[in-house]
């Protein structure tokens, strides 16, 4: 859970999801993890099959609050076949979505789009920490912020501020000053450190400068930003190697997809931006257009939001499955890349899509 959650904060879910562990003992050892798309009682199945007593999907099987249960719907019948064997459920749904490694970069890379950002970045989830310490401790300070997850932005690690200022105190008589004497009043040489800290890290940080600061009490601020996070948001954009026709890019949909069908809008320009939203992305519409996009990938449109292209844009709806059928290999790779063989690892064969096509 923490190496999924180090990836996919929790804290950057939306406020109406679900995500972490649904059911199941967080100590328990894990013997197999199957990793589905959806929870579903074949799913259950599958993964009891396959002697995995952990489950991880995309979408989370407890969405909305349950009153009861007593296997009345799908949700209440996976949900106790998994507690009758002992299977834990545990779901990274819109964390995922929002992170720039996640569903949506994974569509992109599909897609073989370059130049990726964030099409839709999230404002008010960092922070900056500003502290002040006696120049020999600067660096052993900076260390144990850049450890607890302070001083990152983007591709930039070990980032920070210092600058050179002079203190002033009066230790009280009860006190042990790292300089200075009890009840005298002190001046001597501080910097002024700054690093940026995403917030939900704000915790570990104050306990990481707090433990490595010589100070016993020690002076910060921690000021909450406004600034978008670069790295945290919904959708992304990107461009094609090549400028495509509608057609050919459309084309290029279904084979990279595997889809039969894509619905789209009619438009006549070449396609060179493309944005997308894996899932249901109607909502990023006006952020396609605003990006500069030809063409807009996502799925679960309805009919009226299909004008919304306005004619500036060519909607592409390719299914909410179909847009998310990757998301198992970011779970792979992650796990994989951290555990090795240490326990077995499979992607379901269940398909737990619900719709057909018919031609």
């Amino acid at each position: 859970m923490r190496v999924l959650e180090a990836a996919a904060p929790l804290a950057y879910q939306e406020s109406y999801d679900n995500a972490g562990l649904q059911y199941g003992d967080p100590q328990v050892e894990v013997r197999g993890v199957l990793i589905a798309l959806d929870c579903t009682p074949a799913v259950v199945d599958e993964a009891i099959r396959r002697g995995c007593n952990v489950v991880v999907a995309h979408h989370p099987l407890i969405f909305k609050p349950l009153k009861r249960l007593t296997g009345a719907n799908e949700v209440e019948q996976t949900l106790l076949k998994a507690i009758r064997h002992d299977v834990a459920l545990y779901a990274a749904h819109t964390n995922l979505d929002n992170v720039r490694h996640g569903v949506n970069r994974k569509l992109a890379e599909k897609l073989g789009l370059l130049n990726l950002r964030i099409l839709d970045p999230k404002p008010g989830l960092l922070g900056k920490l500003i502290t002040y310490v006696p120049p020999t401790h600067t660096e052993a300070v900076l260390q144990a912020l850049y450890t607890a997850g302070a001083g990152h932005i983007g591709d930039y690690a070990q980032c920070s501020f210092r600058s050179e200022g002079t203190f002033t105190f009066t230790p009280g008589a009860d006190t042990t000053p790292f300089s200075g004497q009890p009840g005298q009043p002190h001046t001597g040489p501080e910097d002024r450190v700054e690093v940026l800290l995403p917030l939900h890290l704000q915790g570990a940080a104050l306990r990481a400068l707090r433990q490595a600061h010589p100070y016993e009490e020690v002076a910060y601020e921690l000021i909450k930003l406004e600034n978008v996070h670069q790295e945290v948001g919904s959708g992304m954009v990107g461009e094609l190697p090549e400028p495509l026709p509608p057609a050919e890019f459309r084309q290029r949909l279904r084979a990279a997809l595997g889809v039969p069908v894509v619905k789209h809008t009619e438009f006549e320009p070449l396609i060179s931006t493309v944005a997308l939203c894996g899932g249901a992305g109607s909502f990023l519409i006006g952020k396609a257009r605003a990006a500069g996009a030809q063409a807009y990938v996502t799925g679960d449109l309805k009919y009226h939001e299909y004008f919304g292209a306005e004619g500036r844009l060519m909607l592409c709806d390719v299914g909410h499955f179909e847009s998310e059928q990757f998301t198992g290999e970011i779970f792979r790779d992650l796990l994989a890349d951290n555990f090795g063989s240490t326990f077995a690892l499979f992607i379901a064969e269940t398909l737990t899509n619900p719709v057909r096509y018919d031609f």
